[in-house]
């Protein structure tokens, strides 16, 4: 349940002018308000699973969207039955001027590319069927001028190879592969909420920038409930990081009953070190890295 200064579930990612939103909760659009952030520019919504607490802040989103002169269409993905949730959704937003388009995750695994947002969708341990996301932004080699003088590639068409276009002239073949090094490490943030702590969730995070995980307990003395509900302690989450060898983590997803992580993150950082009690309205400009 919301609480004071504490709003309901829900991740934006932002890059190179395009926005996607990961889970809707209640007062989504209030603390986007707060950090000064428009809707606008949301080209796709992933849903984690139909809780209310993860998407009763749809029917206002899509709303405040329609109020902002949104005219491109909007994608939304989620476990199997996103189109009849979004149906639903759609009596209480019957008017709005752009498309929306419900995509269905299939299997236990499932890859989107949306507008340079490379999304990872992976089945996880909750109590219906519940999805998390690896989301990473690729990064191609570098342009190596060396290189193309030495394999004799024409100056005119070095843009064109960079741009990772095959090129004819004069009777050769001209590939990227000619003019531009090997692929850079890209950056990659894993989001994960309302599961049991499944080795996948390692597996998908390993070295990842950032992994934002549940704590819906301090400690493992709730531990019981946590199974019973199928969701993480922070100890539990601590322990995927410290294996996942990420670079750092942010706990999320309180209980109602949690109501100060804070008291709890020392234990936590003696798993792993690099761990946040985050709080609404945290974020963080992730950089490519230096080379």
């Amino acid at each position: 349940m919301p609480l004071p200064k504490r709003w309901l579930t829900s991740c934006m990612f932002r890059y190179n002018g395009s926005s996607l939103l990961i889970d809707a909760g209640e007062g989504t659009q209030i603390a986007m308000r707060e950090l000064g952030w428009s809707p606008k520019p949301i080209d796709t919504i992933l849903l984690t699973h139909f809780h209310a607490d993860h998407i009763a802040g749809l029917p206002g989103l899509l709303l405040l969207m329609g109020n902002a002169d949104r005219t491109e269409p909007l994608t939304i993905i989620g476990p199997k039955g996103t189109g009849r949730m979004l149906s639903a959704v759609r009596t209480i937003a019957p008017e709005l001027p752009f498309e929306t388009r419900a995509v269905e995750i299939e299997g236990n695994e499932q890859h989107f590319s949306r507008n340079g947002f490379e999304i990872t969708a992976f089945r996880v341990q909750h109590s219906i069927l519940c999805y998390s996301y690896r989301i990473e932004i690729r990064r191609g080699g570098k342009f190596d001028v060396e290189r193309a003088k030495a394999a004799g590639v024409p100056l005119k068409l070095w843009n064109p190879l960079q741009k990772g276009q095959t090129v004819e002239f004069e009777g050769r073949t001209f590939t990227p592969d000619m003019v531009i090094g090997p692929e850079r490490r890209g950056i990659k943030v894993v989001y994960s909420t309302d599961t049991r702590p499944v080795p996948q969730i390692a597996e998908q995070a390993d070295h990842a920038d950032l992994f934002i995980a549940e704590a819906i307990y301090g400690d493992n003395e709730d531990i019981r409930k946590a199974k019973s509900y199928r969701h993480m302690t922070m100890p539990e989450s601590a322990e995927l990081a410290r294996r996942a060898q990420v670079k750092e983590l942010w706990f999320t997803h309180y209980s109602p009953s949690f109501l100060h992580p804070e008291r709890y993150i020392d234990a936590a950082r003696e798993i792993f070190p690099n761990a946040v009690a985050t709080k609404d309205g945290r974020n963080v400009s992730i950089p490519f890295d230096d080379e």
